[in-house]
């Protein structure tokens, strides 16, 4: 949260949350970009932390009304970090969907409406590659 088709009432402080998963272990950590992944920052952690389990994670964020682009990676007690889209595209192809972790992006315009958006060059290249990339699968 926030998250596609929701609105923000205008710039200030916004929560900013979400579960964290990961398969081999406890999430050791959350951390949380308004930039697209450029600066990451630290969210806070609701416990119970347990192994493979949902882990609620929450970070105010303070929105300046110019556009954005949220995104959260987790890392597990493993060390595993959660790919980017980039990376899992290069690794497993662009029809690999049983398991897709990649971070998810969503963008914030300037009038507050925030969609799914892809970063640049990962987006779905033809129509009907399109129909199995959408946010059913993100």
């Amino acid at each position: 949260r926030p998250s596609g088709m929701m609105q923000l009432d205008g710039p200030g402080f916004h929560e900013i949350s979400g579960l964290a998963w990961s398969g081999y272990g406890r999430v050791q950590s959350v951390e949380v970009s308004a930039d697209g992944g450029v600066t990451w920052a630290p969210a806070g952690l609701n416990e119970p932390r347990l192994p493979a389990a949902l882990t609620r994670f929450r970070i105010p964020w303070e929105w300046t009304g110019q556009a954005a682009v949220l995104q959260s990676r987790v890392r597990d007690e493993t060390g595993r970090v959660q790919p980017t889209r980039k990376s899992l595209l290069a690794e497993h192809g662009r029809h690999g969907y049983f398991h897709y972790n990649a971070i998810v992006s969503w963008g914030v315009n300037e009038q507050g409406l925030i969609t799914h958006v892809y970063p640049e060059g990962t987006g779905p290249s033809t129509e009907l590659e399109d129909l199995f990339m959408d946010d059913i699968w993100d």
